[in-house]
């Protein structure tokens, strides 16, 4: 199943991974063993955001993605599933309409 996966990040420990020549190599780690589908940043209420789409077939692989933000960058992780449009086809709204409209 597809997740977007939102990292917020601090800006004060990016920043300082920033100066310090370090932020391109952690970034590339994380990234090569996260493995995600695409990568977005972007500020999102004054934060560095990273946008992920990730692919889990359980729930147990969740540490292992957000682990690695929690621990470099003490960073915000929050998971969503989504669905493509063929899979919201499969949903059948017309159905759940009449049976709950």
């Amino acid at each position: 199943m597809k997740f977007l996966m939102k990292i917020s990040m601090p800006n004060e420990l990016f920043s300082k991974y920033v100066k310090d020549g370090s932020i391109k190599g952690k970034m590339e780690h994380i990234l090569g063993e996260v493995k995600p589908e695409a990568v977005y940043f972007a500020s999102m209420h004054g934060k560095r955001t990273g946008i992920l789409i990730v692919n889990m077939t359980e729930a147990s692989q969740m540490p292992a993605l957000a682990e690695p933000w929690f621990i470099n960058f003490n960073a915000e992780v929050e998971f969503y599933p989504t669905m493509l449009p063929e899979d919201l086809g499969k949903a059948d709204l017309e159905a759940l309409g009449k049976k709950w409209g």
